[in-house]
């Protein structure tokens, strides 16, 4: 088996495809959070579309696999794999811990999908995976130590996959944290529901806002395309997305896990270019099999020109092993491609604020 981490997601991929139809897209409904507004992309829109057995499904793309497809990509030999052994290199880390009371807003990457995210006074952090387990093992460290975290007003959950919700990384920020809010998507809530102690979780459909009962920032929950799953029989009954994020000044768009899709010019033409894009890079090879799920670096740099960004910020990448390329490559790539990003490209040093580059 190539890592540990693949093996514990192999049985239920698995699962998936021995019992039951991800393709499945017969007698469609359409769900929302009728709590939540919806700012609707165009005038047929109905709502996050299910298919006949409940299940959430892509918009354009149906997820097409086989169990014969994930053997031949666990069986199969990994052309990069020397490669992967002599690689040796790291994420860069800031010299600096941060200044949190600086008043300033700030963007800063701890690693794969996670952000310390501060607007207007208010503090988000994404996809939080701060604490190492069995199968998730950090190949960069934290920019600095959990103790010198700033409290947290907002936590943004864009999926169940485990490198983006992860138990113990959820249960140490509500303990530091009790009067978190969750935002995240439909069918969420079961998920973290016995990790909570009382924190409120709004749950929104594609192209819904959250509630925060404050004029400024507003989150968007946008498409991606995905899929979820976390147990033996759960596969996409929780909706996956990513989070566009306006205040008056500036707007960010984090993408969460996508393969390339309509979906990035529909976001554009229904909230506006945004000014930083928090773009997907890694855990891309074997394209043949990773493309439906995880964006290439090539793919990501066509999905921000598609979106109109002003500065593209890579993440996914260079934090675990998760595929089957170096875990450095992905930045590699965007570095030799740069040339064709239409906008500029920012180099995402761990435990520094992005929003002054």
């Amino acid at each position: 088996m190539k890592s540990k981490y693949l093996f514990a997601i192999l049985v239920p991929v698995l699962l998936i495809y021995m019992f039951s139809d991800i393709t499945t897209r017969s007698n469609p409904e359409f769900l929302s959070n009728p709590k939540l507004a919806t700012t609707p992309p165009n005038s047929d829109w109905k709502g996050t579309p299910t298919d006949s057995n409940g299940k959430f499904i892509n918009l354009y793309n149906l997820f097409e696999s086989s169990l014969r497809d994930v053997l031949k990509w666990q069986l199969s030999k990994n052309p990069q794999k020397e490669e992967k052994k002599r690689d040796k290199r790291s994420l860069p880390v800031s010299k600096e811990i941060y200044d949190f009371k600086n008043g300033e807003d700030y963007l800063i990457w701890l690693g794969h999908a996670s952000y310390l995210l501060s607007l207007d006074g208010k503090v988000f952090i994404t996809d939080p995976l701060l604490i190492d387990n069995v199968f998730l093992k950090r190949k960069s460290d934290l920019p600095f130590p959990l103790e010198s975290f700033p409290k947290i007003d907002y936590l943004l959950l864009s999926h169940n996959h485990r490198d983006h919700c992860d138990k113990n990384s959820i249960k140490w920020l509500i303990k530091e944290n009790p009067k978190l809010k969750i935002m995240t998507g439909l069918g969420m809530e079961n998920v973290i529901d016995s990790w909570l102690d009382g924190q409120e979780v709004q749950e929104a459909g594609w192209y819904q806002s959250f509630d925060l009962n404050e004029a400024n920032p507003k989150i968007h929950y946008v498409p991606s395309r995905h899929w979820s799953k976390r147990g033996l029989n759960d596969d996409n009954k929780s909706l996956w997305g990513g989070f566009h994020i306006q205040t008056k000044e500036k707007s960010i768009y984090f993408m969460g896990d996508s393969g390339q899709g309509k979906h990035f010019e529909d976001i554009k033409n229904t909230f506006g270019s945004p000014d930083y894009c928090l773009m997907g890079i890694g855990a891309f090879k074997p394209e043949w099999f990773m493309h439906q799920a995880h964006i290439s670096p090539t793919d990501a740099i066509e999905a921000f020109n598609t979106l109109g960004g002003k500065h593209f910020i890579p993440m996914h990448y260079g934090t675990f092993d998760l595929s089957d390329e170096p875990i450095m490559e992905p930045w590699d790539l965007i570095y030799a491609n740069k040339d064709l990003i239409n906008g500029t490209l920012i180099e995402p040093v761990l435990g520094k604020n992005l929003l002054k580059d």
